[in-house]
C-alpha cells in the first residue's frame, strides 16, 4: 500500500506480518495522534497491542484484524495512557483491557479527547473512555497459545510515567509503544529525558530485539534505539547550553541547530522536551509535574502561533 496522502488522511494504514501470526498495523505518517498498533492471532482469539485515536481509525484497525481472522479480540494491552493508544479501546467491548496502574489513572485523568486550541480540529467520533481494568504494578505474562508475551513496565519515567513494553522473546519481536519514534521527533514532556536514555540503554537495548514496532513510524530494528538516545542527549546538551545562556526553553529551541534531527516530523516537540530538560537540570525528579499547558503554549508559539497540525 502507498504511503502517499489520500482523502482519509496522510497515508493508508498497512498490515505487516512481522512474525508468524504477529502483525504490526502501521499508520503513516506517524505524526500527532497517528500511532501504530499490532496484534497476535491465537487459536481462540486475538491479542491487540493498543488501539487508535479516533473512532474511524480504530474501526479501520478492527477491519484489518478481521481481514486476517474472524476470531474476537479477547485481550487489549495499552503501552501507556496517551489517547492515540487508548481512545479506541471502547470499540473492543469483549476484550480485557490490560495496562499499568498509572496507565489507568492517567487515562481517566486525561478524559475525553480535545483538540483546539492545542491541535487542529480532529473528527474524534463518539469516543467513550475505556481505561485498562486489569492493572499491574510491574508486569504480567500473557500467553497467546504457547507463545509467551512479557508485558513489563519499564521501571521509570521515559516517554510517560507508565510506559510498558510487550516483548515476545521466542520471536525476538518487541512492541515498545512511544519509547521509540521512527522518523518523528520523540516526545518526553510527560516523562523524562534522562529516564528515556536510561530505559533505552538499560532495558530496551539488552533485549536484543530483531524486530521493533515503534509507537509511530515504520517497523524497524535496534538501529532506532541509538537514534532516539542521540536525540535525547541532544535535548540535554541544548537545555544545558540554553540555561547557561539565560534563555527560555522556547528561545533555546529557536536558536538550536537541529543538525541530523532536522528531518524529523513535529519539530515543535523540541520546545516541550526542553521544558522537561530544564526542569531536570533544576532538580525535578523524572516524571515530576511541570506546567504542561505552558509548555504546549510555547510549542504553539514556535509553530508560528498556529495550533499544532493533527491529521488524525
Amino acid at each position: 500500500m502507498s504511503d502517499a496522502p489520500d482523502r482519509e488522511g496522510p497515508g493508508t494504514p498497512r498490515l505487516q506480518e512481522v512474525s508468524d501470526g504477529v502483525f504490526a498495523y502501521v499508520q503513516p505518517d506517524g505524526t500527532w495522534w497517528i500511532n501504530n498498533t499490532g496484534f497476535l492471532v491465537g487459536e481462540r482469539g486475538v491479542t491487540s497491542v493498543d488501539s487508535c485515536s479516533t473512532e474511524r481509525r480504530t474501526r479501520a484497525y478492527a477491519d484489518a484484524i478481521r481481514s486476517v481472522t474472524d476470531r474476537p479480540v479477547r485481550t487489549l494491552v495499552n503501552t501507556h495512557h496517551h489517547g492515540d493508544h487508548t481512545f479506541g479501546n471502547y470499540l473492543f467491548p469483549g476484550a480485557t483491557v490490560v495496562g499499568h496502574e498509572q496507565t489507568r489513572a492517567n487515562a481517566l485523568a486525561w478524559g475525553r479527547p480535545f483538540d483546539e486550541p492545542f491541535w487542529t480540529k480532529v473528527d474524534w467520533g463518539d469516543v467513550e473512555i475505556e481505561p485498562p481494568f486489569l492493572t499491574y504494578a510491574d508486569g504480567v505474562t500473557l500467553w497467546v497459545d504457547e507463545l509467551r508475551c512479557e508485558i513489563r513496565h519499564v521501571g521509570m519515567p521515559a516517554h510517560t510515567t507508565n510506559d510498558s513494553i510487550v516483548w515476545i522473546p521466542e520471536r525476538r519481536v518487541l512492541f515498545c509503544g512511544d519509547l521509540l519514534f521512527n522518523g518523528g521527533t520523540p516526545f518526553l514532556l510527560q516523562g523524562s529525558v534522562s529516564g528515556a536514555i536510561k530505559v533505552l540503554e538499560e532495558v530496551i537495548a539488552p533485549l536484543d530485539a530483531e524486530v521493533i514496532v515503534p509507537g509511530h513510524g515504520p517497523v524497524g530494528g535496534p538501529e532506532m534505539i541509538d537514534r532516539v538516545v542521540a536525540y535525547a542527549r541532544f535535548v540535554q546538551t541544548t537545555a544545558a547550553a540554553g540555561k547557561d545562556a539565560g534563555l527560555t526553553p522556547l528561545e533555546a529551541a529557536r536558536e538550536a541547530d537541529l543538525g541530523p534531527f532536522a528531518e524529523l516530523t513535529d519539530a515543535e516537540r523540541l520546545v516541550g522536551n526542553l521544558h522537561r530538560g530544564y526542569a531536570e537540570l533544576d532538580g525535578l525528579e523524572p516524571g515530576g509535574q511541570i506546567d504542561v499547558v505552558a509548555a504546549i503554549g510555547d510549542m504553539i508559539t514556535f509553530n508560528g502561533g498556529r495550533p499544532l497540525t493533527c491529521r488524525a
